[in-house]
């Protein structure tokens, strides 16, 4: 794996969904590309079906990266998992199906992949959803020996909603969290210190050297997303960013100038 941070926590670069845009996002398929292209460390997003499996999707809603219609987590997963989740990226992946967090886990684990899962739930299910992929993640990874000595590292569980943070921190405490921050709102450094987050997650274009430098001081590891410029990229690690997601897993990251 590329440089991780001081305390080995988390990776330098992190593929976006699995595999960025080559792949239809958030599938085996797409972390399988991404693994042949060097990455070692992905993102991805995790709900429930409406029988309280965690699988990953980004949306609400089926329609853009799925065949199916309506609401996600308003499908049993025996309905979920007959859907296409291929064929709108490109022919060559259709086919492919939703990807439930276990078969994830299974496929990551044994190879040393490194996860940032975060907790993405349909409106009005943070709690659940949060405690939900804190048992899920638990189990999963205990099962692989993760929290003994030379076992895998645990994932990092992040959210937008502070709801599910607190949901998950309630279910495995010992979980890494990270607050994720598309805009800073009145308080967000004080829900971040109050759910226990060992990492703060902004939308790239909040940072600058000043306050990555404040946030470093604080203690919380600094990580961003979706940096797909190279230029953005060198100066946000430049400035002593810890982690950086990106689309641009064919340009950037493991192998490429930028990592340096």
């Amino acid at each position: 794996m590329d440089r991780t941070d001081a305390d080995g926590l988390f990776p330098r670069w992190i593929a976006h969904r699995g595999a960025g845009k080559l792949a239809p996002e958030n599938t085996l398929a797409a972390f399988e590309l991404g693994w042949r292209l060097g990455w070692r460390a992905f993102e991805c997003d995790v709900k429930l079906s409406a029988d309280g499996v965690p699988f990953l999707l980004h949306d609400a809603t089926l329609e853009r990266t799925t065949n199916g219609h309506g609401a996600a987590g308003a499908r049993t997963w025996d309905e979920l998992a007959r859907l296409d989740a291929g064929g709108w990226h490109s022919p060559a992946y259709a086919g492919e199906p939703l990807l439930r967090l276990d078969r994830l886990a299974e496929w990551a684990l044994p190879r040393g992949a490194w996860l940032n899962l975060e907790i993405k739930p349909s409106p009005g299910t943070e709690a659940a959803t949060g405690a939900a992929m804190a048992r899920a993640v638990e189990a999963l990874w205990r099962a692989h020996g993760a929290g003994e000595s030379g076992g895998p590292a645990w994932p990092l569980l992040t959210s937008f909603q502070p709801a599910a943070l607190q949901a998950a921190q309630a279910a495995a405490p010992h979980l890494p969290l990270g607050l994720l921050l598309d805009h800073l709102w009145p308080g967000c450094w004080a829900v971040a210190r109050g759910l226990g987050c060992v990492a703060v997650v902004l939308n790239h274009g909040l940072w600058t050297a000043a306050l990555l430098a404040e946030q470093r001081a604080a203690g919380w590891r600094t990580l961003t997303y979706t940096v797909n410029d190279a230029t953005r990229a060198e100066a946000l690690l430049g400035w002593g960013l810890d982690g950086l997601i990106t689309d641009r897993v064919d340009a950037l990251g493991p192998g490429q100038p930028a990592t340096a």
